[in-house]
């Protein structure tokens, strides 16, 4: 299978858009371009998004209700937790400041996927001490699967490939995340973390022995890593693979009707279909709300072994939870089965690029192959992947998860009243979040502007 070489592809190495970024700190390489009118455009769209209450993606608007469920799943709690205080232990007090938040601050929605930074929130990991990394690193792996740990730490990894190729460490390297935590990390109560920035975002609720990992963002330009000391790697292909099997499984009326758009820009598509920064991808950053309609083929009517393809494409993309709450996961997803939807763009050669979605009520899983931005390829290509873990009908960050938790105490309190922390809606109190203030102006960013300004 031909994958074409991103060599081929390189920005020369005297390029202005290299030379102008040299040596600048990430903060001063954002502020030109977030002066565009591109970018502009984007943060304004982004921003309207993020404001809006969080809902969750639906299919046609309505939340199906009673979709997830407290439960045992047999997580770790106690190794998280323990991990999670390193993390505390190891910031400063300044640094633990603008960590920490509370569960419903609204931070928590405002990740990104471009290299420049659009807020201020939290910490940059490259900008602190190397034991905060070192503690982060071993609270990921406290939370993940050591196969989910190998595949964050190469998304990390190729991030700084990147950089090495141009000389741009000082934008683009293993570190170059921001960093918050949510709650108080405990054995009984919730709380969480996310990182974010270049091709990586991973959000994470812990609540007792159940963990929610979602939304994440994973990508990679390029794909494949090779610095020539023995370190080399490819990223996404067993996702790439997975997919491609079971569309080629299909008989061919099956793959006629799976095949949303023939081409990967079509002329067919609707306004919005597809857009610069997502490209095909429905579920990337700020799209928590999103109505995505169902599209393509349903499980239903595969064969039993399509059907047992379609879950090995899915486990291929949840594969980072830990072992029991990854069999709970599946099963919740093979439960949802007959409503579970197949669709694809572009060829289904197994060798041109393209996207698919699997979509069910939940869980929405998307792949799709991207044209370049830090390589000259003006068309998609195999060698630039961006994916995409949804938990559709609300339960992305966990928060349904968070409701039942806090109706649950609300209605058992200890004494016999309203359970302490819960609202009368089962929320826990709202932040100053809530109550007007803008989640982009709460205090100065690296380079001087509000944090609205930052993005």
């Amino acid at each position: 299978m031909s994958l074409g070489d991103f060599r081929d592809h390189l920005i020369p190495a005297d390029a202005e858009r290299l030379r102008d970024a040299r040596g600048l700190d990430p903060w001063t390489y954002a502020e030109p371009i977030r002066r565009t009118d591109k970018a502009t455009g984007l943060i304004e769209y982004w921003q309207r998004l993020h404001d809006q209450p969080f809902k969750g993606i639906t299919t046609d608007g309505p939340v199906l209700e009673g979709r997830y469920a407290l439960a045992d799943e047999g997580f770790d709690v106690a190794a998280a937790v323990t991990a999670a205080k390193g993390v505390v232990a190891a910031l400063s007090e300044g640094e633990l400041a603008r960590v920490r938040h509370p569960l419903d601050a609204a931070e928590w929605r405002d990740w990104y996927n471009p290299e420049w930074p659009m807020n201020a929130h939290g910490v940059r990991l490259d900008e602190v001490a190397p034991e905060v990394r070192d503690a982060v690193a071993g609270l990921m792996r406290a939370c993940f699967s050591d196969d989910g740990y190998i595949k964050t730490r190469q998304v990390r990894s190729a991030n700084l490939y990147l950089g090495e190729l141009y000389d741009l460490r000082n934008i683009m390297n293993e570190w170059s995340y921001h960093f918050l935590m949510f709650g108080e990390p405990g054995e009984t109560e919730p709380w969480g973390w996310n990182l974010y920035g270049h091709h990586l975002a991973l959000n994470c609720l812990v609540i007792g022995s159940q963990i929610v990992v979602s939304p994440t963002f994973m990508g990679a330009e390029p794909t494949t890593v090779d610095r020539g000391d023995g370190e080399s790697f490819e990223l996404f292909r067993r996702e790439a693979l997975t997919g491609i099997e079971l569309m080629r499984s299909l008989p061919a009326e099956q793959r006629r009707l799976a095949t949303a758009y023939r081409q990967m820009k079509d002329p067919a598509m609707p306004e919005g279909r597809w857009h610069f920064a997502d490209e095909r991808t429905l579920g990337g950053a700020y799209q928590d709300n999103r109505v995505i309609p169902y599209e393509g083929v349903r499980a239903r009517d595969l064969t039993s072994g399509q059907q047992e393809q379609l879950l090995r494409v899915v486990e291929s993309f949840v594969d980072f939870l830990p072992e029991r709450p990854l069999r709970a996961r599946m099963r919740q997803i093979e439960e949802a089965l007959d409503d579970t939807w197949w669709s694809w763009i572009g060829p289904d050669d197994g060798v041109q690029p393209f996207y698919y979605r699997v979509q069910s009520p939940v869980v929405m899983i998307e792949f799709d192959n991207h044209q370049g931005v830090w390589l000259t390829n003006t068309e998609p290509a195999r060698f630039h992947v961006h994916t995409v873990v949804r938990t559709p009908n609300g339960n992305d960050y966990g928060k349904d998860l968070l409701r039942q938790h806090y109706a649950a105490k609300h209605r058992t309190g200890a004494d016999g009243t309203q359970g302490e922390g819960a609202g009368a809606d089962g929320r826990p109190p709202a932040s100053a979040h809530e109550h007007g203030a803008h989640p982009h102006t709460d205090g100065p960013d690296h380079t001087g502007h509000t944090g609205h300004q930052g993005h």
